[in-house]
């Protein structure tokens, strides 16, 4: 028996001793076969001799019971969380705080760690050996959540090394976290086991250690990650920088983020510069925790409300945020594919306003049950497209109102008929895949009221999309003359008319180019508001909500449209293949002319315009066409048989009514 007892130990400080390395070294020594047969030795070894099993023993950490529910635990000291900072103004006003308080400040040098987006928990070490797990509750009263802990690999069942820190009572405090690629790993699995995937690491990492069962705990993959170690004896370490580094030769893993900086103006730098490598490390990050170095005066400036005053969490902008689901539009791409946009309420995430966000399909709507009026959690890391996380039901209005796909593709293209092919999540447009809409946006693009591109009209569009020699409007530039003349249609001169049509609209007028590309809601003449307002196609496409909402007849509809065409990838990647074929719109000019800012609306039919040759005269002169009577009208123009509505509405808002030949004096 005293042999047994004899391997047992040795066996116990081995396997411990491996899995340090494996773990909080990142360099192990052995392979994993080794340590698996040196497990299953003290396996065989503990079931022989009952009485060898120890807390600490490798084999113990997996095998209890599920639980009923979990014990209260009053902690030790209080888990702080801590005050955050979300620019360098911030980070300086808390330094000048604690400055005037204690001037020893000035002396202490910075310990910077990243800030880990899981569960912090408090583990307890009576001799070396753990006895306790409590989670940080309130922070003062946590949960016990031992057995679950037990099964997390990178937590030392025993501390490592023979110091004062093995004695007595110990308590290593950090964050519980589950790495990226376990977590896409752990996805991967559920998907194709027919589940649903996981929202995000951070939440996951918290559901798991509260599930009763450590046998579910044990199948998920988190990792610990240190922050503190505490001595209620008083023997701590003189700075955070050593208590890293005892906690490291403890058995913990410690990252390499970890550092210390001498001044408040370096702590500054490396936050900048960390900014642009967080996304890159391996596990999720919103920012870095600083705290000053030395211990004695971090604990004498004490705590205020919740947050220990001698550290702060420097956050970078959120990349998760709530708002409102205020509608759901379908935007149709290049494809054919009919795509759900939910329309938010303006939120910030990750430094920038999002008003828009991706809902993926049909059935990812009814997954998640999304609705209109609902109260949503968005997302957005590096620079992903935001996209909806889930619905908080528990704030769902009464008059939430759920999405019907198929009716809202009828309603908000009429024009339109869609197909769900089988095995597909996705709506597409019924005729060819995406071949109809082409067709479609590019007899839009060469209409006289667009681009006016001469011989591009139906049937040659027609031949030109079925032959597949264009699958964008942006490709009718790269049509040579021999391409064409293989077409039925086409003989060498109406090949070199048409060639030569499209390359002399390479730089059209911005209100044209801008109305030819088809924005939902974008009609000729609010394209040329647009263009009046913002004078070239880049200011267009960057505009914000409300700069785009102060343009008359912009509305909030119009104003999403835009926005949405713009963010769109397909359009931004059409845009750049424009600029690549030396295709742009010139800038709008400032208005001039005799007609400068004067708007005109139209009624009746006139003998000398049609209705868009009057329109471009009267902006030819630097007047506005309206589309109806305003109260700004300045003028409504009558020809045969007139409109009784406008010029019942010319006569309310004293609006001057002249015929036709008076506008062409104007005009002319």
């Amino acid at each position: 028996m005293s042999k047994a007892r004899q391997r047992a130990e040795q066996l116990r400080t081995l396997l411990n001793q491996y899995a340090y390395e494996y773990h909080a070294l990142d360099a192990p020594s052995v392979s994993d076969a080794v340590y698996d047969g040196l497990f299953q030795e003290l396996k065989q070894l503990e079931e022989a001799h009952p009485s060898l099993i120890t807390a600490d023993s490798p084999t113990q950490r997996i095998g209890s019971e599920p639980l009923d529910s979990f014990e209260k635990y009053q902690h030790t000291q209080r888990m702080s969380s801590l005050l955050d900072c979300f620019d360098e103004s911030a980070v300086r006003a808390w330094f000048d705080r604690i400055k005037k308080l204690d001037e020893q400040v000035l002396e202490s040098d910075f310990f910077v760690d990243s800030k880990k987006d899981g569960l912090a928990c408090a583990l307890h070490y009576q001799d070396g050996v753990l006895v306790r797990a409590v989670t940080r509750g309130d922070g003062y009263v946590g949960e016990v959540v031992t057995q679950n802990i037990r099964t997390i690999p990178s937590v030392p069942l025993r501390l490592l090394g023979e110091h004062a820190y093995t004695q007595g009572f110990t308590e290593v405090r950090g964050e519980i976290i589950m790495l990226k690629q376990d977590f896409a790993e752990l996805n991967k699995q559920r998907e194709r086991d027919g589940l649903a995937p996981f929202a995000n690491p951070r939440n996951l990492a918290a559901g798991t250690i509260r599930q009763l069962d450590p046998q579910m705990v044990a199948d998920r993959p988190l990792t610990f990650r240190l922050y503190d170690v505490i001595r209620p004896q008083g023997d701590n370490p003189d700075t955070i920088a050593q208590t890293y580094e005892v906690g490291h030769g403890l058995g913990f893993i410690v990252d390499a983020e970890s550092h210390t900086e001498r001044t408040l103006d370096q702590v500054i730098k490396y936050a900048a510069d960390f900014e642009s490598i967080r996304h890159d490390l391996p596990y999720h990050t919103d920012g870095l925790v600083v705290k000053l170095n030395n211990r004695i005066l971090h604990e004498s400036l004490g705590v205020v409300g919740k947050n220990p005053r001698a550290a702060i969490a420097y956050k970078y902008p959120a990349e998760e945020a709530t708002t409102k689901v205020v509608d759901i539009t379908i935007r149709i791409g290049r494809t054919g594919a009919a795509t759900p946009v939910a329309v938010l309420e303006p939120v910030t995430v990750a430094g920038t306003t999002v008003r828009h966000a991706s809902l993926h399909n049909a059935d990812e709507i009814a997954r998640k049950d999304i609705r209109v009026g609902d109260t949503v959690v968005i997302y957005k890391a590096g620079d992903i497209i935001p996209q909806v996380d889930r619905a908080l039901t528990e704030l769902r209005p009464k008059n939430s109102r759920s999405f019907d796909y198929e009716r809202e593709l009828a309603e908000q293209f009429p024009e339109l008929t869609f197909e769900r092919p089988d095995g597909e999540a996705v709506y597409r447009v019924k005729g060819s895949g995406g071949k109809v809409l082409l067709k479609r946006s590019l007899q839009h693009f060469a209409s006289k009221s667009a681009l006016d591109i001469d011989s591009l009209g139906e049937k040659n569009v027609v031949a030109l999309v079925d032959a597949g020699l264009v699958n964008d409007i942006a490709d009718i530039y790269t049509l040579t003359v021999a391409q064409l003349i293989r077409l039925e249609r086409f003989a060498e001169v109406s090949a070199q008319k048409l060639v030569t049509a499209i390359q002399a609209k390479k730089q059209p007028p911005l209100r044209r180019f801008l109305f030819g590309l088809g924005i939902r809601h974008v009609g000729a003449q609010t394209a040329t508001d647009l263009a009046r307002r913002f004078r070239r196609l880049d200011s267009i496409g960057t505009a914000s909500y409300e700069d785009l909402k102060a343009v008359d007849g912009v509305g909030e509809i119009v104003a999403d449209a835009i926005l949405l065409w713009f963010d769109d990838r397909d359009n931004q990647s059409l845009l750049a293949k424009f600029k690549q074929f030396g295709v742009w719109p010139i800038d709008e000019p400032e208005p001039s002319g005799a007609l400068t800012n004067k708007k005109f609306a139209l009624s009746g039919t006139l003998e000398e315009f049609g209705r868009e040759q009057a329109a471009e005269a009267i902006r030819s002169k630097g007047g506005v066409f309206q589309s109806s009577v305003a109260k700004d009208t300045d003028y409504l123009v009558v020809g045969e048989k007139p409109g009784a509505s406008k010029l019942r509405k010319a006569k309310e808002y004293d609006t001057e009514v002249i015929d036709e030949p008076k506008f062409m004096r104007l005009v002319k």
